[in-house]
């Protein structure tokens, strides 16, 4: 393999999988890092079989060594195309192929935005796994619009957790994998990739000279600065599937009667 090859080769590895020297190349650097890293907190906890939904290249897989099997599903018709994705399971988007209370957790990641009819979803989701289950789903809040024109909501961290709780889960933890402050940078970086120059040299000059310095740049303040939470990049979500009687119980709570 040429060095160009072996460059584009690891170039694909870190499009998920950010390492330090990622962060002069990458310019969504800042989201990618603090999601995998969440995403690695909390692997360990999801065992057993599980489904991954709405897969695509099933980038997060070999996070979960505790898994005894890996199944992943999606639909056919999305906002990017199937090149490279590890699909084991097509779906209509309506009812998931497989019967109730079949797997032991699900995860999803970067998906539920694009989900019209996120509270049905939801409610399959949960009929497809045992009561005692794990659902790990990491969703986007502060990101522009993306696979156009399958992009249909943000969620706050109280509006995922109203949704999970009404389709019968417990959640667990929630987490917000940047801060305010390394939000608002990269969405800064997101419009300046949008400013993008005809020539090949001054894009790669733009990333050089302006992002790679302006990430640097936001580590740096996040480091010294207070810590906000109110505005985030990603949230990732652990969450319990209860049992009926306790799903009942979660609900009137969360309603207050």
């Amino acid at each position: 393999m040429t060095l160009l090859g072996r460059l584009r080769s690891r170039i694909a590895r870190e499009r998920f999988a950010p390492t330090p020297l990622s962060v002069i190349y990458k310019p969504d650097y800042i989201i990618r890092r603090g999601l995998i890293s969440a995403v690695k907190e909390a692997a360990p906890i999801v065992t057993g079989d599980l489904l991954d939904f709405g897969c695509g290249s099933k980038p997060y897989a070999s996070l979960f060594s505790n898994a005894r099997s890996y199944v992943g599903v999606d639909l056919a018709t999305t906002g990017h195309d199937h090149r490279d994705s590890r699909i084991d399971v097509f779906y209509d988007g309506r009812s998931l192929p497989f019967p109730d209370e079949h797997f032991d957790g699900v995860v999803s990641f970067e998906v539920f935005e694009h989900v019209f009819n996120l509270s049905e979803v939801i409610q399959e989701i949960c009929r497809v796994t045992k009561v005692g289950g794990c659902l790990l789903v990491s969703i986007p809040f502060a990101w522009p619009e993306h696979e156009a024109p399958f992009d249909f909501a943000r969620y706050t961290s109280f509006g995922i957790r109203h949704l999970l709780e009404a389709a019968g889960y417990e959640v667990v933890t929630v987490k917000k994998t940047t801060s305010a402050l390394l939000a608002t940078f990269q969405v800064l970086i997101a419009y300046l990739m949008d400013i993008s120059p005809r020539v090949r040299v001054l894009r790669y000059l733009r990333q050089v000279c302006f992002i790679f310095p302006c990430t640097l740049a936001a580590f740096a303040l996040d480091a010294i600065l207070p810590k906000r939470y109110q505005y985030f990049c990603n949230c990732l979500v652990l969450a319990k599937k209860v049992s009926r009687r306790d799903s009942g119980a979660a609900i009137l709570e969360m309603l207050g009667t």
